[in-house]
């Protein structure tokens, strides 16, 4: 997620806005860290907390995410989860697959029912491997990054991140 959102974030905040994505060794880490990080963090800026789904019920795992972005005093964090993992957003622009690996006409089967709602995958990595032959999940995501359309995804977690972080940095967006 970090390497992807490395890429990603440039394309759509605005040019004068920095960010630090921080990378977290599991979702245990993540969960330990975010009201730690949350309070310790001196610099005026906001929070911005992604997590793959992994089987876990989506409401209540974002209800968690948030209580603890709360806990840690900042009512004002911004939490999205990508249904069931990364891929599904990847998965949601054939197009930028299809650029990013030079594999003809790939683009053409966004249109198989599989591929209009990747969230539904719930191993969207396994489909993506058997479209791109060796497919790596940290190189595969900085590849398909550059090439993304945000505003043409078939992806519903993608583009709630995408409408959140509108709204989360142009709040009258």
């Amino acid at each position: 997620m970090k390497a992807f959102l490395d890429i990603l974030l440039p394309k759509i905040l605005p040019a004068d806005t920095g960010f630090i994505c921080i990378a977290h060794e599991g979702k245990q880490d993540l969960e330990k860290s975010i009201p730690r990080k949350i309070k310790a963090w001196q610099t005026p800026c906001a929070f911005v907390v992604v997590r793959d789904k992994d089987g876990a019920d989506c409401i209540a795992l974002k209800k968690h995410l948030v209580s603890l972005c709360v806990w840690a005093g900042r009512t004002d964090s911004l939490v999205r989860i990508a249904c069931h993992e990364l891929e599904a957003w990847l998965l949601g622009d054939l197009a930028a697959v299809e650029k990013a690996f030079n594999i003809k006409k790939l683009a053409d089967q966004q249109q198989k029912s599989k591929f209009k709602e990747p969230d539904k995958l719930s191993n969207a990595s396994q489909e993506l491997a058997k479209l791109v032959k060796g497919y790596r999940k940290v190189s595969g995501a900085q590849k398909i990054a550059p090439h993304m359309n945000i505003q043409n995804n078939h992806s519903h977690s993608f583009n709630c991140f995408i409408n959140g972080l509108g709204r989360f940095i142009t709040p009258d967006h």
